[in-house]
């Protein structure tokens, strides 16, 4: 009954409104080109039954879901052929992608036109994807891109911003040229392809509003901070940092005698800097730490051997990501320490520094942050985007907060498919699944002299690591360490604390529980009868993994979310982790799926399985060699992530296009399989 009444609708806008003869050039078309595929955005197409030459001769794509059934039912009143199934969208579940494609060149061969949506659920709308232009490739038959319009219409809350056509208006349907793909188009051709239908899609509707005299801007797409006005909770947020602001340098100092802020180098933390800023465009990276300044190091690199006219600024917040940047960040790239989130410190920093793009990186979210930059029209893009369970419900409970903020990022790259629902779920209007980049990134640095100096201490002792320890865990590991001493009497426990600052802390454990320990930070020297050597200096992670072929990953005995795996496989090491692994889940879920890292729940199982390792080389390789393959298989966020930011980049169009990216793997990427981009009408 709702589908006759809607179909009853569009036959009553369709008799009120006044047209003109433009609808004759689509005829023309059809008359020369037919079968096509007729291409339009979702949400735009609610007049199409009664405007397209001899419905019958049409099938439509539509989705298996509530809402389409109702147009499908719709679009069967009018005689159109439906098809009934769509792309995952980048979801899990099966929409019936395959069968719609498969469906979809049926009824192409057999003579019949097809008509689908060129975005997709769940966005971003008026994104084209690649599912109309395979289902080009594959038939060989032209797309043609429409837009219907009327003057008087109404926009729903949705994210295709659908559109209400109201009657009694004026009323166009424009068409386009013909866009045809080659059948042996490679990925490049395809997306300029993709680019080409999506840029004729956008002109035709802002032209057909400019001819009835409506305004575009009412049906186009939400853009990053429409309508999002700072409500009382952020505003609160922002009178709290400000009143905060005369404690900045006291908790600086406080902050420094426990080797947590470099005190040379405080005004940074003001929003000055002591450099010069370079002339031309300047693309400025945020990094939390140590491990997403490693993720993002390569992907710096890259771009500065691309794009060498581009100066790169990387901020972090952390000692030791700073250490790492300074021996690290290529020619054309340097590091400052991010301010404090208070509005006038970072006012200071963009004022001077003034950014053309700015790229945040993991989960560095902070309001006055994104607020600032979002204010001066500045770019705003999430990279390699993750959220804990934890901090995704507490975003939830403050929509008003959460909207403001997210709303604001043009465009947000995460790891996983959950991810990206959540993102979207939060505000975000663009969210897209490339993958991990801590997949990509290679090895940390390792010193042969120091690494040998290492070794020489621990003279052929059976030992083990415990790396990125956190409060909580070397308890743990001191267990485990005087259970596996029962069976091996030289065994040695190397623990490299995630905040090296810990180490005298550790120590006193280690002494309480009655066992002998030494700590590099102070230069002391392994003996026979050390038990447990502390390894709390920095920049070092690289020369244990190295060296220690069993490593345990910290944060996951206690509920942190575990630390990125990749480092170790890198370097040969065999992996074990606890249970509390949610931070680092595409990797773990992975490794552990495919035996390629093994996983513990206690100090006793610690020991145990470390003991078995230690003596069964065999196994240890086999474990590292899946470990390998399986990482090797989950690269390639790198490149989709400068695919992603390329149209953001301050630089001319031809070096954009210039700047081809190599072809990579796709199967962590939601717009890369049929499957995932076949649209619905």
């Amino acid at each position: 009954m709702t589908a006759g009444l809607f179909a009853r609708y569009v036959r009553l806008v369709f008799a009120t409104s006044s047209r003109g003869d433009d609808y004759r050039q689509l005829q023309d078309s059809f008359e020369k080109n037919a079968p096509l595929i007729i291409g339009g955005w979702h949400g735009t197409f609610m007049l199409a039954p009664v405007l397209i030459p001899d419905p019958k001769q049409f099938s439509a794509v539509v989705a298996r879901h509530g809402d389409a059934e109702i147009i499908g039912l719709a679009l069967e009143h009018f005689g159109v052929k439906v098809i009934r199934g769509s792309g995952a969208g980048g979801r899990k579940k099966d929409r019936g992608g395959m069968f719609a494609l498969r469906m979809s060149l049926r009824e192409l061969k057999a003579g019949r036109s097809i008509a689908l949506t060129a975005d997709m659920p769940p966005g971003p709308a008026r994104r084209a994807g690649l599912g109309i232009i395979t289902i080009a490739k594959m038939s060989g038959r032209p797309i043609l891109p429409v837009a219907s319009v009327t003057s008087r219409f109404m926009v729903l809350n949705t994210w295709s911003r659908f559109v209400v056509n109201l009657p009694f208006s004026k009323q166009v349907l424009l068409s386009g040229e013909p866009i045809s793909v080659p059948k042996n188009a490679d990925k490049a051709l395809m997306e300029e392809k993709r680019l080409e239908l999506e840029t004729r899609l956008t002109e035709l509707v802002t032209r057909g509003h400019e001819m009835v005299g409506a305004d575009p801007a009412r049906a186009a797409a939400p853009q990053p901070g429409d309508q999002l006005k700072i409500g009382l909770a952020l505003k609160t947020y922002r009178g709290a940092m400000r009143a905060a602001q005369p404690l900045a340098r006291t908790i600086l100092k406080r902050r420094a005698k426990r080797g947590k802020e470099d005190l040379s180098r405080m005004s940074e933390r003001f929003g000055r800097a002591d450099i010069w800023r370079p002339d031309g465009p300047l693309i400025w990276f945020h990094a939390a730490s140590v491990g997403e300044t490693n993720a993002v190091l390569p992907m710096i690199k890259t771009l500065r051997t691309r794009f060498p006219a581009i100066t790169i600024l990387l901020t972090s917040g952390t000692v030791t990501s700073a250490k790492i940047a300074g021996e690290r960040l290529p020619d054309g790239a340097f590091h400052q320490f991010i301010p404090f989130d208070t509005p006038v410190f970072m006012q200071r920093f963009l004022d001077y520094w003034q950014p053309d793009l700015a790229l945040l990186v993991e989960s560095e979210i902070w309001p006055n942050l994104v607020l600032e930059t979002a204010g001066r029209k500045i770019p705003l893009v999430l990279l390699n985007g993750i959220m804990s369970g934890k901090s995704y419900r507490s975003w939830r409970k403050r929509p008003s907060m959460a909207r403001p903020i997210f709303g604001r990022f043009h465009l947000v790259l995460v790891q996983n498919q959950p991810l990206q629902k959540n993102f979207m779920r939060l505000g975000a209007p663009d969210v897209r699944v490339v993958g991990n980049l801590k997949f990509d990134a290679p090895p940390p640095p390792v010193d042969e002299e120091k690494k040998a100096e290492i070794v020489q201490m621990i003279d052929q002792r059976p030992h083990f690591l415990a790396a990125s320890t956190h409060k909580g865990e070397e308890e743990q590991i001191i267990a485990a360490n005087q259970k596996l001493a029962t069976k091996m009497s030289d065994l040695l426990t190397i623990i490299v604390p995630r905040h090296p600052e810990r180490g005298g802390e550790i120590a006193a454990l280690v002494t309480a529980a009655g066992l002998s320990c030494v700590q590099r930070s102070k230069s002391e020297k392994v003996w026979k009868k050390t038990d447990i050597y502390i390894a709390d200096t920095l920049g070092e992670i690289g020369n244990f993994f190295s060296l220690a072929k069993i490593v345990f990953l910290g944060g996951s005995l206690v509920e942190s979310g575990g630390h990125n795996p990749v480092e170790v496989v890198r370097l040969g090491g065999v992996v074990l982790t606890g249970p509390h692994w949610h931070n680092q889940a595409d990797s773990f879920s992975a490794l552990l799926k495919g035996e390629g890292a093994c996983e513990i729940s206690s100090s006793h199982e610690l020991a145990e399985l470390a003991g078995e390792l230690m003596v069964d080389a065999e196994r240890c390789q086999k474990i590292v060699k899946n470990a390998e393959h399986i990482i090797e298989e989950m690269t390639g966020a790198i490149e989709r992530s400068i695919e992603a930011i390329t149209p953001f980049l301050p630089i001319p169009q031809e070096q954009k296009t210039r700047a081809k990216p190599r072809v990579v793997k796709s199967d962590h990427h939601s717009g890369g399989d049929v499957e995932g981009e076949t649209h619905e009408a």
